[in-house]
């Protein structure tokens, strides 16, 4: 018994020594992203890898808001993922309470054909076309509509609706409720996890999002966050900024802020909607 306990805390204390240097290991990449985007360019210079700055300094996040068109990003950013997000959970929740049903006609053929779609696509030129036919470049919209519903979100959501107990529906049917407003006031309650989680997917989609805005839109002021996030990385390559004073900036220290500065808002959300994570997916994507 003596030998068999001190070989289980030989491994649980091995197993904490790896959870912890993998924890650090994971955690060493944002530590340097944040210390980065506070450093001069001659500490950088001095002492290479910066976890906390000596010399700290707020120039590269005041050259990013007043020269590099974040805000007028950010306000488009925030605009499409929220209205997106919106219009994404409506009428992903619409069209899969409607197949949900059983007795639906058609409903067979219907989910092939959305299946079929989440298989083989038309391609981008295609694409390029219906969009532009459609007269939505170089429009917001164009960030929101081609993607409205998500067909592996809709068949989770679809198979959750499936799992709710048919006595409640019928208890309303007898009460004279209808169909919306059954969905509104019986369903929607009872699937906030799986709303909450859907949800989350769709927001931080629309956050990241790049390469539609560089297809579809020319206009700099329509462009979204991640795309100027984009141009910015790229420009600092070739180029060098100088600061109020006339002192160089460090480069890496603007991209890093630009980092952070794209990606602190969508990781806010994330500890109010974690919980929900295993039990939303978990109930919409295995029937027992």
């Amino acid at each position: 018994m003596k030998n068999r306990s001190l070989g289980a805390s030989i491994a649980v204390t091995t197993n904490y020594i790896l959870l912890i240097l993998i924890g650090a290991a994971t955690l060493f990449p944002f530590v340097y992203v944040i210390g980065a985007s506070f450093t001069t360019e001659s500490e950088m210079l001095r002492r290479g890898i910066v976890l906390i700055p000596e010399d700290f300094t707020l120039e590269a996040y005041r050259i990013v808001f007043s020269g590099l068109g974040i805000n007028k990003a950010y306000s488009i950013t925030l605009f499409r993922t929220i209205v997106g997000t919106a219009l994404n959970l409506l009428f992903t929740a619409l069209g899969a309470y409607a197949l949900s049903k059983k007795a639906l006609p058609g409903r067979s053929g219907l989910l092939m054909f959305i299946v079929f779609t989440m298989l083989f696509s038309g391609g981008m030129i295609p694409t390029y076309i219906l969009v532009k036919s459609l007269g939505l470049l170089n429009s917001v919209w164009v960030l929101i509509l081609p993607g409205l519903v998500s067909v592996f979100n809709f068949l989770v959501m679809k198979t959750f609706f499936e799992q709710l107990p048919l006595e409640l529906e019928e208890a309303a049917r007898i009460d004279g409720s209808g169909e919306l407003q059954m969905l509104w006031k019986i369903v929607i309650p009872l699937s906030l996890p799986s709303f909450a989680t859907i949800g989350l997917f769709y927001a931080v989609y629309h956050w990241n999002s790049y390469f539609d805005a560089v297809m579809y839109i020319t206009k700099p002021d329509l462009m979204p966050i991640q795309v100027v996030l984009r141009n910015i990385l790229m420009a600092a390559q070739f180029t060098s900024s100088e600061s109020s004073s006339g002192t160089p900036v460090n480069i890496i220290a603007i991209q890093m802020a630009t980092v952070l500065v794209s990606t602190v808002p969508i990781l806010c959300v994330y500890p109010f909607i974690q919980k929900h994570f295993a039990k939303g997916v978990m109930l919409g994507s295995v029937k027992g």
